[in-house]
């Protein structure tokens, strides 16, 4: 099996971080969407998946969670990375000469205030690492791009501007997937994500929750979405801390099947020691 770790987006991209943060040993492997990463475990052209499932400023990534229980793959890390955005452009290029800046919609939004105060006018690209290969191509020096430090040094762009994001705390969580279950022990701090859905009786979602609060165990995320377009169907997705050998952690599952039509554990991993 190839060691190689595949994300979803250009080489650069902030998913392409998150490979050379948590997986420094391995090659990152570029695809072209969150599927095509996946088939590329499944097929072995690649050992490992980095998938993003949530930010902290725009919330959840769509279809990912419906993605996890479909795709045959385990959860075996996470990571949590910062989402640093740098205004990049055509080398030896001062700022006042940068007129427009080009990035995905939702990095344009996260830089508002810069952007402002430099008068610079936003241009939708259709993601960040693809919108600094394109700058790299122009021979335009009023076009910026914003992305990250990464994605300069792989487009051969000058730095002109770092860290300009509004917020200073915006991150995201990545889930590592690979086709081999790790159930071991790794780390000192566990987490355990599965995804289930509850009996149609009356309370059901309530009374299967139940079982985590009387235990003491915490759950971190707990989301629903529909299944299969139908508002009948609902499939909810949770983390929590701990291992399913702990035995606050198998009492609460125990009690959750009981309630339960169908559930899932999609993984169990050590926690980021960014998580906190």
């Amino acid at each position: 099996m190839s060691h190689r770790i595949a994300f979803q987006g250009e080489l650069g991209a902030y998913s392409h971080q998150a490979c050379v943060d948590a997986r420094p040993e391995m090659e990152p492997m570029a695809c072209r969407t969150f599927e095509d990463a996946i088939d590329a475990v499944r097929d072995g052209t690649a050992e490992l998946a980095m998938l993003p499932v949530e930010n902290t400023t725009y919330g959840r990534v769509a279809d990912i969670h419906r993605l996890l229980p479909e795709s045959g793959l385990h959860i075996v890390g996470e990571a949590f990375v910062r989402v640093h955005i740098n205004l990049l452009a055509l080398p030896g290029t001062p700022l006042e000469r940068i007129t427009h800046a080009m990035s995905h919609t939702v990095l344009l939004g996260q830089c508002r205030g810069f952007l402002r105060q430099h008068g610079i006018h936003r241009v939708t690209g259709a993601d960040t690492a693809g919108s600094a290969q394109h700058v790299s191509e122009q021979a335009d020096p009023t076009l910026g791009a914003l992305a990250s430090e990464l994605a300069g040094d792989i487009y051969g762009l000058d730095l002109v501007a770092r860290h300009i994001e509004d917020q200073d705390n915006n991150t995201t969580r990545f889930l590592i997937m690979s086709r081999q279950e790790d159930l071991s022990r790794r780390g000192e701090a566990m987490m355990t994500s599965f995804v289930f859905r509850v009996r149609n009786i009356p309370a059901a979602l309530y009374k299967a929750m139940g079982g985590f609060a009387t235990n003491g165990v915490n759950m971190t995320k707990l989301e629903s979405y529909m299944v299969g377009g139908s508002f009948q169907a609902t499939q909810f997705y949770a983390d929590i801390e701990g291992h399913p050998e702990d035995a606050p952690v198998a009492r609460a599952l125990e009690e959750l099947r009981y309630f339960c039509s169908d559930i899932m554990i999609l993984g169990t991993y050590p926690a980021d020691p960014n998580r906190h």
